[in-house]
Order: structure tokens, then C-alpha cells, then sequence
């Protein structure tokens, strides 16, 4: 019989096809596990759905920009950004920034990759903080731009000061320094003042710092945005994101706050009418909806502080975080903890140091579960 398990043809063509870069050889798309279970709590996604309410506007507004999709998205999204500007004044307590000062693109992915395309590149360095988001790296490697490292704080706290910050910059001379706060995947917020001495130390040779506020909103209440510091500083972006406040993951909207001249230059590295129409007008119905969204963090923000109590009460080492998500620890192996709590129907994430794991903040039904499924993995 004809073995089946190997084609020639196939094999063959594999072998003729044209290469891709040196770098990718061997590299793995990015991709957290999408697994079919009950209490998904592995990708810091707001639990909560669209209300009746808010569904049916964006079904409304969809439909309005169906019926001109024949023509190109307003390529600018200038009422879309307008309303960003109104909500950046609200939530943070600053002016109304300018709307040439505000950019959106399809994820705070995309905008960090817009950033680096405009000011990394071949010859041009960046600078994170580990442990940090894992993709830092590949925008890095995608745009040609070398990436370095320093370490944040030792554990629980995982802090950043300003003396770390400067250190690094003075070691590495990096065009572009990437922050978090909070940060991920240790829920860590930053001090304005290791915001402010880095941008200081980045002026005279015109560094861009770039601060990643991807879960700003859940912050605890006397913690500031970067944003109330951004009018001191022109080289200093501001990120966030709609997918996790507004529930957004799935629509794809991020944007950023910077000086006009920065955002013209991203404007320069977009690709063409980048941002659908259907994008903008799912994001301007939530933006319209934010009081009752917002009231949604509320209770994340009591849930995870409630959860973080727990795990330390059981003997875990947890993180403080001001995000929508716990690091915490204490196991000799993370996997086998991982694989038991995924067996009883709860996907968690394997990620930061070894021995620590992520929990997302889900709804009440889902952290329940959480818990009585981390008692019988890992009983004390």
C-alpha cells in the first residue's frame, strides 16, 4: 500500500518556495490559547458583553456605514477621534486635547507598530522593562529596530523608579523607551515622577517615550494617567486601548495622544484607509454608551481586589495590580497548576517569571469557579 503519511509534491514545493526573512525562520505567530471553555480567564478580556442597549446602537450605526460601503472609510476618522479627545478629558480630568493630537488605528497593537515604523527602524534602538507584554519584541523586530531590556523591581512588587529608568537610558541611548502602567503581566502602575525623569532624560537627544496605558481605566482610585503630565513634555505618547474597558476586544480600536507633529508623522506610515468604517462607527456607539461601561469596571476593579485578598489569604504571593488581572505565585510547577485548573474548566495564563500565573478578572460566576478550582489544584 502507498504510504499517505508524506506527499512528494507537497514536499517538493515546501522545499522550492521562496524564503522569508532570516529573523522568522522558525519564529511562532502570536497567539494565546483559544480553547472551548466555560470560565476563559487568560487574555485580560472584560467578561462583559454589550448590554441590549448598546448592541442595538452599534447594529444601528453599522448598518448606517453599510449603506455607504462602497466608498473608503473616512481615512483621517476625525469624528471618531473627536470623540476619543471628549472621553480622554473625562476620564483622566485634562483639557479636551486637540483632535490633531489623538490617533486611533485598529488596536493599540497597530499603534505601537505605527510608532516604531516612524521612529524605530534599522540603526535606531528601543527600550523596555522586563517582565513585560511579549510582543514589545516582535514590533521591534517587524520595524528592524533593536530591542534591549532592564529588569523592573524583584518580586511582589515588581516596581519601576527613576533611577531604574535613567540607568537604562544611559546605558543604552535609546531612541524609544517603551513604559507600562499598569504594566503587563505584573498589574504594576507607575509613579508620574519615573514617567517625568524619563521623558526629561529622553529631550536632549529627542527620544520618544512611549507610555502604554492598555488598562488605565482600571486603576485605583489617587493613581494618575501620564496624560496629566503630557502637556510638560512633547516626546511623550500616550496609548490605550478599547478592548478591555469598553469590551471592545473583538472590534479592534486602540489609539494614542501625542504631540500633532508625532501624529503626523504616524499619519505618514499608516496604511491607507487602515481604520474601516464599520470600526469607527462600532467605537463611537460605546464611546456614546461610556457611563454605563465604566460602571462595568467598577465592579471589576472590587472583584479583583476581592480575588487578590483571597490568594493572599491562602498563601500566594500576589502582585498588586491596578489592572484587570492577578500575577501570583507560590508553586513549584506553574504547568501542572495550570493543566489542573484548565481539566476543571478555567483557562488561566502561563506567563512572567517561572512559578507565576495570570488570572484574568472575570465575573463573579467565573471567579468563584476560579477559586474553587485553585482549592482542589492546589490544595493547602
Amino acid at each position: 500500500m502507498e504510504d499517505m503519511s508524506v506527499n512528494p509534491a507537497a514536499t517538493t514545493a515546501a522545499t522550492s518556495l521562496p524564503a522569508p526573512r532570516a529573523d522568522l525562520v522558525g519564529a511562532e505567530p502570536y497567539g494565546a490559547p483559544q480553547l472551548p471553555v466555560t470560565h476563559a480567564l487568560n487574555v485580560n478580556e472584560n467578561p462583559f458583553g454589550p448590554s441590549a442597549a448598546l448592541a442595538d446602537d452599534i447594529a444601528a450605526a453599522v448598518r448606517e456605514a453599510a449603506l455607504g460601503l462602497n466608498r473608503y472609510p473616512d481615512r483621517e476618522a476625525i469624528a471618531l477621534r473627536e470623540d476619543l479627545a471628549s472621553y480622554l478629558a473625562h476620564e483622566a480630568g485634562i483639557d479636551r486635547p486637540p483632535v490633531e493630537s489623538v490617533w486611533a488605528a485598529n488596536g493599540s497593537n497597530e499603534i505601537m507598530h505605527q510608532l516604531l515604523l516612524a521612529y524605530g527602524g534599522p540603526g535606531r534602538t528601543a527600550l523596555g522593562f522586563t517582565p513585560h507584554y511579549s510582543m514589545y519584541p516582535e514590533y521591534a523586530r517587524d520595524t528592524y529596530t533593536d530591542w534591549v531590556t532592564a529588569s523592573r523591581g524583584p518580586a511582589p512588587d515588581f516596581a519601576l523608579t527613576a533611577q531604574d529608568v535613567l540607568a537604562a537610558i544611559e546605558q543604552h541611548r535609546p531612541d524609544v523607551v517603551v513604559l507600562t502602567s499598569p504594566n503587563n503581566p505584573t498589574g504594576t502602575a507607575l509613579e508620574l515622577e519615573v514617567v517625568e525623569a524619563a521623558a526629561r532624560a529622553l529631550a536632549p537627544t529627542r527620544g520618544l517615550l512611549v507610555v502604554d496605558e492598555a488598562y488605565s481605566e482600571f486603576r485605583r482610585d489617587g493613581v494618575a494617567s501620564a496624560l496629566t503630565v503630557q502637556g510638560d513634555h512633547p516626546g511623550l505618547v500616550v496609548t490605550r486601548t478599547m478592548s478591555k474597558a469598553f469590551a471592545l476586544a473583538g472590534a479592534r480600536l486602540g489609539y494614542l495622544v501625542a504631540h500633532p507633529a508625532i501624529v503626523d508623522a504616524v499619519r505618514v506610515v499608516r496604511l491607507p484607509y487602515h481604520l474601516s468604517a464599520v470600526t469607527q462607527a462600532v467605537a463611537r456607539a460605546a464611546l456614546a454608551h461610556r457611563e454605563e461601561l465604566l460602571g462595568q469596571v467598577a465592579l471589576l476593579r472590587s472583584e479583583r481586589d476581592a480575588l487578590a485578598t483571597h490568594l493572599g489569604e491562602r498563601g500566594h504571593e500576589v502582585a498588586a495590580s491596578d489592572a484587570n488581572f492577578i500575577l501570583f505565585r507560590t508553586f513549584a510547577d506553574r504547568s501542572a497548576v495550570f493543566e489542573a485548573l484548565l481539566a476543571r474548566d478555567v483557562l488561566v495564563r502561563a506567563v512572567g517569571p517561572e512559578g507565576w500565573l495570570r488570572v484574568s478578572i472575570g465575573t463573579p460566576e467565573d471567579n468563584a469557579a476560579f477559586r474553587t478550582a485553585l482549592e482542589e489544584a492546589d490544595p493547602r
